[in-house]
């Protein structure tokens, strides 16, 4: 399992297995920092590896790890 599996959990809100864009908009909102619908889907974009519009728990923990 994912160390990142924990938080990528809070994100997806709809335990789908997947963070959408406006999962990543709610996120933001409850952090006081408001995003788009549009800026959502362009972060969502830049971590999305399958073109799906959808961040999976892989892609998640790919792109954390990338940033260390």
């Amino acid at each position: 399992m994912s160390e990142y599996a924990a938080t990528f959990d809070l994100v997806d809100s709809d335990d789908d297995g997947l963070i959408s864009a406006q999962e990543l908009v709610r996120l933001m909102d409850v952090m006081g920092r408001q995003i788009t619908p549009e800026a959502a889907s362009a972060a969502i974009a830049k971590i999305d590896a399958d073109g799906d519009g959808k961040i999976s728990l892989e892609e998640f923990s790919a792109y954390l790890d990338s940033t260390r």
